[in-house]
């Protein structure tokens, strides 16, 4: 089985985070979100990945490609990093990794992480995994008959389902995915002005392809600040309930406090200070007379003084609540 992971978008919503480093890559409770994605994924498939293809931006970090093999070899599978020079869409994005769609595989864009109850049968021609929303006019959506899916449509102006697809598929036969895509490039299918995957999903359908869906149970967006810190919140409470504890065993507390769940990194300092419920904390960081609560903090990062809550810092920040002399960023909010 084969991954394969567009994950090429600038981020421009979880700014100023981005800027810096890849969204994907951003960590939820000490692991990068697409690695999260990616051990997701093998939960529910049950098959050994043969390789995973990651597809990057042309302006992304020099160590992007280093960071993103790493996390392909600790799960002890071949990594593959390929760009995306251009936007043009989800299919256009797919066909990036067009050497890796062949035999079974997985698309799954990185921006989204899930839960999910159910197991991948390999004897389908496909499937795509959805959950139910309130207002589907913003997603890719699928219509159903007799359990497999009748239509895909692409962001509807009128209600036609609530079944939204969350942007993961699998694919018995990739080359045969790859094909559609082809076609419509060559032709210059698009839909709102890019190459959609849909498209060629509605393709294959009409020439016979079953798809069927796999329903989550939890879809945890990494979108905006709000919606990072509420998954990060929901990782959190899913470790507790599985009796995973993420607090490192180096962490030092002096006349400190961590209320569950929490995810404390290697080498982090507290000091008279209560660090939780629902925080990431990551390693080599330093809390001073603070209390910080519902909020994701990465490495190397010293705060004072603070009170904070609903937060979401970078790494090798230097925070005092207390401040009268700042240095802030573009796309920064201090409230």
């Amino acid at each position: 089985m084969k991954i394969i992971i567009p994950m090429a978008g600038i981020g421009s919503r979880l700014r100023p985070h981005t800027l810096t480093i890849p969204k994907p890559l951003t960590k939820i409770a000490g692991k990068p979100i697409v690695q999260r994605l990616v051990e997701d994924i093998a939960g529910v498939i049950n098959k050994e990945i043969d390789e995973i293809t990651f597809i990057i931006g042309p302006t992304f970090p020099k160590d992007t490609e280093e960071k993103l093999l790493k996390i392909a070899k600790d799960l002890n599978t071949k990594g593959v990093v390929v760009v995306q020079h251009e936007a043009l869409g989800t299919a256009h994005a797919i066909y990036q990794a067009e050497k890796s769609l062949n035999g079974p595989c997985v698309v799954a864009f990185a921006d989204t992480l899930f839960k999910a109850d159910f197991t991948l049968d390999p004897n389908t021609d496909g499937a795509v995994w959805v959950k139910k929303v309130a207002d589907p006019s913003a997603y890719g959506v699928i219509k159903l008959k007799d359990g497999v899916i009748s239509d895909f449509i692409e962001k509807p102006t009128e209600f036609v389902s609530d079944l939204a697809i969350i942007g993961i598929y699998y694919f018995k036969k990739g080359e045969d995915l790859k094909a559609e895509i082809e076609y419509l490039l060559d032709n210059n299918i698009k839909e709102k002005g890019e190459f959609q995957l849909t498209n060629a999903l509605e393709n294959l359908k009409q020439k016979g392809a079953k798809f069927v869906p796999g329903e989550v149970s939890d879809w945890m967006d990494c979108g905006n600040k709000e919606i990072t810190i509420k998954t990060n919140t929901s990782v959190l409470q899913y470790a507790q309930k599985d009796a995973i504890n993420l607090v490192d065993s180096s962490v030092v507390l002096e006349n400190s406090e961590i209320i569950q769940p929490c995810f404390i990194g290697a080498n982090v300092v507290l000091k008279n200070s209560v660090v939780g419920p629902n925080v990431s904390l990551g390693m080599n960081s330093a809390v001073t007379n603070s209390t910080i609560k519902d909020s994701l903090i990465q490495e190397e990062v010293i705060i004072d003084n603070a009170d904070l809550t609903n937060s979401m810092i970078g790494n090798k920040v230097v925070y005092d609540g207390n401040f009268t002399s700042i240095s802030i960023g573009d796309y920064s909010v201090l409230k």
